[in-house]
Parts: structure tokens; C-alpha cells; sequence
């Protein structure tokens, strides 16, 4: 695909962006979970490690080598097995008590099946072998 790369590029933008917006609204404390704030629960800081990992996405979208688009292959099934935690575990119902989901979460798990989807499809050209 010809513009896989500045999709990934893009998506991995979005992802950083995502990491500041409403995750889950937990109703009974009154807390609004984003990806850096959730005092109040034992979530820590879930969206930590896909900020990282989008950024050391974004930087291997910009080589053009081959072992970058391999590597980025596993960053990205890294980010995106991390993106179904977070939705697993913010969105978990516990004694009766379900959060509010918000649009982030949907948009982080999106950014990250788009970033995976533009790993699988790398712009490298081909070299002709003389016969």
C-alpha cells in the first residue's frame, strides 16, 4: 500500500492523543479514568505503555530498512495486546458495579488495530535480480 507508512504515522499520533481523552466513567466514585489518571482505583497509569510504544512506532514507520518494518510488526502486536487489556480491565464489571465506557477506549483500541494493519503492509520496494 502506498501510503501505509503515513497512515501508521498518523495512527500513532492519535493513539498519544487518545491517551489524554475519557476512558471509562467509574459512576459510584465519581472518577473519570484516562489513560494517565485514575486516581482513586488500582489502574495505575494504563495508557504509559502505549505512549510507548506508539512512539517507538512512529519512529520505526520512519526507516526505511527492513529490519524496522519486522520490528515494528512486533511493537505493534505488543501495543495492540495491550490495548485489549486496558479495555478488558478498565470496562470490568466488580460486585455489581459496571463502569460507563467512554469513546476513548473504543478510539485507543481503533488506533491500534490501524497501526497493526499499516505493520502488515510495508512500502519496500522490490529489487529486480538480474538473470
Amino acid at each position: 500500500m502506498k501510503h501505509s507508512q503515513t497512515i501508521g504515522i498518523l495512527a500513532a499520533l492519535a493513539t498519544m492523543a487518545v491517551c489524554f481523552l475519557p476512558w471509562v466513567y467509574i459512576p459510584s466514585k465519581q472518577i473519570t479514568v484516562t489513560g494517565f489518571q485514575s486516581l482513586g482505583t488500582d489502574f495505575g497509569k494504563p495508557g504509559l505503555f502505549s505512549m510507548v510504544m506508539s512512539i517507538i512506532m512512529l519512529i520505526l514507520f520512519s526507516i526505511p530498512a527492513i529490519w524496522a518494518k519486522r520490528t515494528n510488526l512486533f511493537v505493534g502486536a505488543l501495543n495492540i495486546a495491550w490495548s485489549f487489556r486496558n479495555y478488558i480491565l478498565l470496562t470490568t464489571c466488580i460486585m455489581g458495579e459496571c463502569p460507563e465506557k467512554k469513546p476513548g477506549l473504543y478510539l485507543l483500541l481503533l488506533m491500534a488495530l490501524c497501526m497493526m494493519i499499516m505493520t502488515m503492509l510495508p512500502n519496500t520496494p522490490v529489487k529486480q535480480q538480474k538473470k
